[in-house]
């Protein structure tokens, strides 16, 4: 149930996003998702895509530092409060939400949430037991 994320850290300066991408791109790897943060020294490009390890060879050898997490994909109603039972189950385990985004795959009235925890088997496990929905990197990534 991980999908494997990598955090790519970037420099916090205009155009400092397209390279990485252009790399990949030039690659033929496609993504699946991507989410941006920042900070006064830096930002974090954290992306999901189906050749994970590819990718990540290709961004070091070019000079990035680079870090693979894994993710959670949380399969939630795409209705107002579709996140809070998931959100209730992991508060109740004690499970520590580290980060979050959505990945917005919108099908039969759900969408998929992403999730990195501090103990992703854990989280897993909760929400296991609960009965939540979570996709496999099959279905997220098309494998």
């Amino acid at each position: 149930m991980k999908i494997p994320q990598l955090s790519v850290f970037l420099e916090n300066r205009p155009g400092s996003l397209l390279p990485p991408l252009q790399l990949l791109a030039e690659a033929g790897l496609n993504l699946a998702g991507l989410s941006l943060a920042d900070t006064a020294q830096f930002g974090i490009l954290r992306l999901v895509l189906k050749d994970w390890a590819r990718a990540r060879e290709l961004l070091e050898r070019a000079g990035w530092v680079v870090k693979r997490n894994d993710m959670v994909a949380i399969d939630v109603d795409d209705a107002p409060g579709g996140l809070v039972r998931a959100l209730e189950v992991l508060t109740a385990a004690g499970k520590d939400i580290e980060y979050m985004y959505a990945f917005y795959l919108r099908r039969d009235g759900r969408v998929v949430l992403l999730f990195r925890f501090d103990d992703p088997d854990g989280a897993i496990a909760a929400l296991d037991d609960a009965g939540i929905a979570m996709l496999p990197a099959r279905v997220l990534l098309g494998e």
